[in-house]
């Protein structure tokens, strides 16, 4: 399957995506592998997913390199009732699964597809984060008067198979999630089956 990391398009000094809804391609994604979480003081592990996108639109949402900003989201690799994932996916669809396609999607299908990402800022402590709250199908109209060129490139990384060039241009946090999963540990025996899911495009206004 396919997974995200950190953008080497992204300026040196840090801007935050402003909120609002901002036009989206897909771009990376990253297999964190299985994570550790608490909620009300206990401990949970999933399998992560992170998906990353790059703004396009006026100056507002390019860096100081005049290059698309970037945006990600972490999920749970989980496609069901109460998944993020899941919901995220059908919104920008604009179209529920069927069960065929929730017993098996490949991620892979969202890489290269645009999408509208409603993004919204969120103060922690001293600081600012820009998070996506979600995403939509992008409006016939914005499709009629032509979509812009795609900027980074297409990644995919798995820990099955994972493409080490790619990895290497991953942020410390990153790695150290990715390297502290158990898959990671175990990377040359383990499958990565329970990532995919078959996707037919048999509806032309349907992204993937």
């Amino acid at each position: 399957m396919s997974l995200f990391a950190s953008s080497n398009s992204q300026s040196s000094t840090f801007k935050n995506v402003p909120s609002g809804l901002h036009l989206a391609r897909c771009y990376r994604i990253v297999d964190l592998g299985t994570q550790k979480s608490e909620f009300e003081g206990k401990a949970n592990f999933s399998r992560k997913v992170m998906i990353c996108w790059e703004i396009h639109g006026d100056e507002s949402v390019t860096t100081d390199k005049n290059e698309p900003m970037a945006i990600f989201k972490t999920y749970t690799l989980s496609l069901n009732d109460k998944a993020a994932l899941r919901a995220d996916l059908q919104s920008w669809r604009g179209r529920a699964f069927t069960q065929e396609e929730l017993n098996r999607f490949d991620l892979k299908n969202v890489l290269g597809h645009w999408c509208m990402v409603n993004v919204i800022q969120k103060p922690v402590g001293d600081k600012v984060y820009s998070n996506v709250a979600s995403l939509a199908p992008v409006p016939q109209v914005v499709k009629g008067s032509g979509l812009p060129e795609g900027h980074n490139k297409l990644d995919i990384f798995n820990i099955a198979e994972p493409d080490m060039k790619l990895f290497e241009t991953f942020g410390k946090n990153i790695k150290f999630k990715i390297e502290s999963s158990p898959e990671w540990k175990a990377r040359m025996s383990t499958g990565f089956d329970d990532m995919e899911t078959d996707l037919k495009d048999d509806e032309s206004d349907i992204p993937f």
